[in-house]
């Protein structure tokens, strides 16, 4: 029985100092396969724009969205997609590579990106299918709000 408990701790002890070698000395595959992680990381920060266009002033939800429209008597976009999706996909490198979409996004309009499926039906006039946009004008609203007063 002791020469039994001798072996278990001299097997421990061994894995114990592999263990510690292979901390010591990373093995040059995973190194590189962290610093790709790293690189990847550093290269995707998330931000609003989900990669529609980094140099385009982004709004977080809808709410924020209606203020800034209301305030700056900008039209709002909001742009609806998944980023499995291969039509939003196709969408995006369409608004990305030209630069009068950015320009215009960027200067003329209030813009919202969603990436998660509403439940508002509101926000899906014509259906809840993606990429959907849509362009909601501050004086439409104010048209409607009167039409709703006015015939009521």
């Amino acid at each position: 029985m002791h020469s039994f408990q001798l072996l278990c701790s001299l097997l421990l002890c061994n894995a114990l100092v592999v263990a510690a070698q292979r901390k010591l000395q990373k093995v040059p595959e995973q190194e590189e396969q962290e610093e790709e992680e790293n690189i990847t990381w550093i290269r995707m920060p998330q931000t609003l724009s989900r990669g529609w266009g980094d140099e385009i002033e982004w709004v977080q939800t809808y709410e924020e969205a209606l203020t800034r429209s209301r305030n700056s008597k900008k039209p709002l976009m909001v742009i609806h997609h998944l980023e499995e999706c291969a039509y939003s996909q196709a969408l995006k490198k369409a608004f990305v590579s030209s630069p009068e979409i950015q320009k215009m996004a960027q200067e003329d309009f209030i813009m919202l990106n969603l990436v998660h499926s509403s439940t508002d039906d509101n926000m899906a006039p014509d259906g809840h299918y993606v990429p959907r946009i849509l362009f909601v004008v501050i004086e439409n609203m104010r048209r409607a709000k009167t039409l709703l007063h006015t015939e009521l």
